[in-house]
Order: C-alpha cells, then structure tokens, then sequence
C-alpha cells in the first residue's frame, strides 16, 4: 500500500522510537499492560503505519467484498433469499464505511483521508482479500461466501477483539456481532442444497473444491519468508492480534472441517488429516506465488470488480461534493 511516512504532508514530523527511545518505551508499557490507544495519542509510525496497513485493507475488503455477493442479489432464489443477501451487502458495506473512518484518524498526522484510501485501490496501491477477487459461478458460490469466508473472517476478527487500538477494537465489536449473522445466513444456504436434489449437491461440491485453495489463502502466508513481508511480526509484536496466519488456518480447519464432512461433503486434498502427535491438520499448502498473482489484481474477476467500484465511485462524486459543501445562511 501507498507509504504515507514516505509521501504523506506531515513526513518531516515523523517520530520513529529510535528517535525517540523514551516515548517508545511508555508506548510499550502501555500496550503489555493492557492499555487501550486513542487516535489522540502519541504512538510510534511503526505502529500507526500497520493500523493504516491492517485497518484500509480490512475496510476496503469489505466494501470489495459485498460485490461477489450482490451479484447474486437479482438472480437468489427465492424473495427470502433476496432479502437475506441484499441485507448481507448492506450491512459488508456499512462496516467498510465504519473502519475507513478508523482509518482516516490515523492518516490525519499525514494530511489524508478516505478520498486517498479510495484511490489507492483504484490505482492497484491497496490490496483487498484475496477470496473477494474470485468468480461466484452458482449460488452455492453465494451460500459458501457466507459460511466459509465469513467464517473465516470471524476466526480473524475475533482474534482481534482486544486489539490495543481503541477504536479498531470498538468497531470489531460490532463488526463480529453482525459477522455471526452472516455466517448463520450462508449456513442456511448450505444446509438447504446439502439437503436438496443430487443436481444441488452436486452445485455445492463444485463449489468447495473451487473455493477450496482461495480458503486456506484467506489468512495468508504461513512465514514472512513466503512474502518477504513482517506485517504478521509487527501485529502481534503491538498487540493488535494474537495468532500467527497459520494459527489461525489452524482454527479455522478445527471449527470447518469436522462441519464440512459432517454434510457428506469432501475437500480437493487427499493429504488431509489431522496429526494426533503435533495436535494440527496436515494439509497441502496453496500455491502463494498464485496468491501473490490474485492480491496484486490479476485473479479472475479483480479487474472487472475494480471497474465497477470505479464506475460507482465516480458516478457517486456528486454526493461526495455537495456534502462537502458548506452551507449558507442567511
């Protein structure tokens, strides 16, 4: 993502701890003793370039995140169906808007905001998740979104939820409450095709064998050497969450798995198994250098869905401008 210690209009009043060892030490005392930090205080760019990093990536995620879905809205089965999805986007969307605030605070010492956010994911500066670049090709596509990404998203989130930012922490409260539902409404739709015709079961199994490798790519790399990156070291290091990528894979596979084979239904791996000696699933591991490909835009729908938030975005500016415009009384 764009650097905005490098190029942000407040760069020449960037404090690092190695400038500023004392500061750096009573931050970190603050944070091993379980204090929360406020947008207001001070904080080292370490730590405020991985909030911008973590929190734009998460909000613009969701905003990303509400387009396979809402392609689903007109073509759902059913009326209750079309309700439950359409609630779904609009609730992925408020929360993109909720963080995206988050974020702005934090960007403010850099004279930026949403506006610069927005156009870091139109330039191809801003990564979004990688399972939100994939093509929903039936409506079990929609149904596995809810409960498996969704699902995926809470085992994250829930990680997070005594993150040491304040208000990061404050909006996963709700974010996670409202995830819950989500996850309940795609379960829904899986259960209703596990249970259907042989043609629907058949849909679903598709569909898990084609998700499958974007699933165990959601929580990322297993080491900073896969990526060269250390964003998984410096969370943990300031407390924003607690588990590596892999120990979240892992709780993910715990809480997923059993349910999956539990509706008859297989994963594309045949070296799946859990090791009762190490206490972890054995899985075959995706393929990162195609995870690097899908993030870096070139999955199979990042253009198209790029193009149509640009479209909406530029449709939308009008909105953006009278907003912004003062008003004048008399």
């Amino acid at each position: 993502m764009y650097n905005y210690i490098e190029h942000g209009k407040g760069a020449t009043a960037v404090s690092t701890h190695q400038e500023d060892p004392e500061k750096y030490a009573e931050f970190m005392e603050r944070i091993e003793a379980g204090e929360k930090i406020e947008a207001d205080d001070w904080m080292p760019d370490e730590y405020r370039q991985t909030l911008i990093k973590l929190i734009s990536m998460h909000g613009i995620s969701e905003i990303m995140g509400a387009l396979p879905e809402k392609e689903w809205v007109p073509k759902a089965p059913s009326l209750k169906r079309k309700l439950g999805i359409m609630a779904k986007v609009q609730d992925e969307m408020g929360h993109g808007q909720l963080l995206l605030r988050v974020a702005e605070d934090l960007m403010a010492p850099y004279g930026k905001d949403r506006e610069d956010i927005m156009q870091d994911l139109l330039r191809g500066d801003l990564k979004f998740h990688n399972v939100f670049h994939m093509a929903t090709k039936s409506w079990a596509d929609a149904g596995l979104i809810g409960w498996l990404v969704d699902g995926a998203a809470i085992i994250t989130q829930t990680n997070m939820l005594d993150a040491s930012y304040g208000p990061y922490q404050r909006a996963l409260q709700r974010i996670c409450a409202e995830e819950v539902f989500h996850a309940q409404h795609g379960e829904a739709i899986i259960m209703a095709l596990a249970e259907g015709t042989e043609e629907q079961k058949a849909m679903l199994q598709d569909a898990l064998n084609r998700w499958w490798p974007a699933l165990l790519m959601f929580f990322g790399p297993p080491t900073a050497e896969t990526t060269g990156s250390s964003k998984q070291e410096a969370t943990i290091k300031y407390r924003i969450r607690k588990s590596t990528n892999e120990g979240l894979r892992q709780a993910y596979l715990d809480k997923y798995l059993p349910r999956i084979f539990s509706l008859g239904l297989t994963v594309p791996d045949e070296t799946i198994h859990y090791d009762e000696e190490k206490k972890k699933w054995i899985y075959q591991q995706p393929d990162w250098n195609e995870f690097k490909q899908i993030i870096s835009n070139n999955g199979p729908r990042s253009q198209a869905r790029l193009r149509l938030r640009k479209i909406a975005h530029e449709n939308s500016a009008w909105v953006r401008e009278a907003l912004a415009t003062p008003v004048v009384t008399a």
